[in-house]
């Protein structure tokens, strides 16, 4: 897919301040002061934005937001077609990430459109890097369900997750959150609450979801991003595995051979499997 150019029209991505309008990198305000529409989460923090910038905004400014980003889409990929540059911004950060924008950039592949991006401010990676965690490999799972059975899921679902976890949370349903996933995960795996990253109250708590839900109940404000570590590899029970080595022993391979393949596959002692086995059969 071809990148907009000066001659040619294309979708432009660009990434917001997440509070701190001097995060704003010199090609947002650029864009700002050049696209011919801007398609905005929300037209009023836009304007906003833009003062701030001291950046005079002669394209057409038009929302697109949620309820309205479908139908919104046919005549922003028409304008694409006709030479038009098209900037999306959201409120705050990338778009498309837990943000209006996915469905226009799909729309875009489809038809064969250029779509480029403005790279910037994420509170995903800001929290990770902020939370003390690992952050090697890592997942982004968006916002938590709001209703407590499908919340219980999403949580059940990190429970073997090896990957620390990034996601969103409403400050009123936090305490909540925090609280279900102690139960859920265990009180002692570690955590990190970052809450109004990059503006003057940010704050980053970190402790064990059991600390950081007794600090949650006591209330927190602003927008909150939650990082979890991910599940330490539980050792296997020797004894668990005694009836695998049994099994392939039954369909005729040797037991020293079935008892090395199957501690090797568990990350066990070949010869603590082995005995295993033997002492099961006395």
């Amino acid at each position: 897919m071809d990148t907009p150019t000066d001659d040619r029209g294309g979708l432009v991505l660009a990434a917001t301040p997440l509070g701190d309008s001097h995060d704003a990198s010199p090609r947002l305000v650029n864009a700002l002061g050049s696209a011919d529409i801007i398609a905005a989460e929300d037209t009023r923090r836009t304007r906003a934005l833009a003062i701030a910038l001291g950046v005079t905004m002669t394209g057409r400014l038009v929302s697109f937001y949620d309820a309205v980003e479908t139908s919104r889409i046919p005549a922003l990929l028409e304008a694409i077609r006709g030479g038009k540059t098209v900037l999306l911004v959201t409120d705050a950060g990338m778009p498309s990430v837990s943000d209006p924008g996915f469905s226009l950039v799909s729309a875009c592949a489809d038809a064969e459109l250029p779509v480029t991006c403005l790279p910037g401010p994420s509170a995903v990676t800001t929290a990770l890097a902020l939370s003390g965690l690992a952050s090697d490999r890592f997942c982004f799972d968006g916002f938590v369900p709001r209703k407590p059975g499908e919340r219980e899921k999403f949580l059940a679902a990190l429970a073997e997750e090896p990957r620390t976890t990034v996601f969103f949370e409403s400050p009123h349903r936090i305490a909540t959150t925090l609280a279900d996933a102690a139960r859920v995960l265990g009180g002692e795996r570690r955590a990190a609450v970052c809450r109004e990253l990059t503006k003057p109250y940010e704050e980053v708590l970190r402790g064990t979801l059991a600390e950081l839900a007794d600090r949650a109940a006591e209330g927190l404000r602003g927008e909150i991003t939650v990082v979890v570590a991910g599940a330490v590899a539980r050792q296997p029970d020797v004894a668990d595995l005694v009836a695998a080595v049994r099994e392939r022993v039954d369909a005729g391979e040797r037991l020293k051979t079935a008892a090395g393949d199957v501690a090797a596959a568990h990350g066990v002692s070949k010869k603590e499997l082995y005995d295993a086995v033997l002492a099961a059969r006395k």
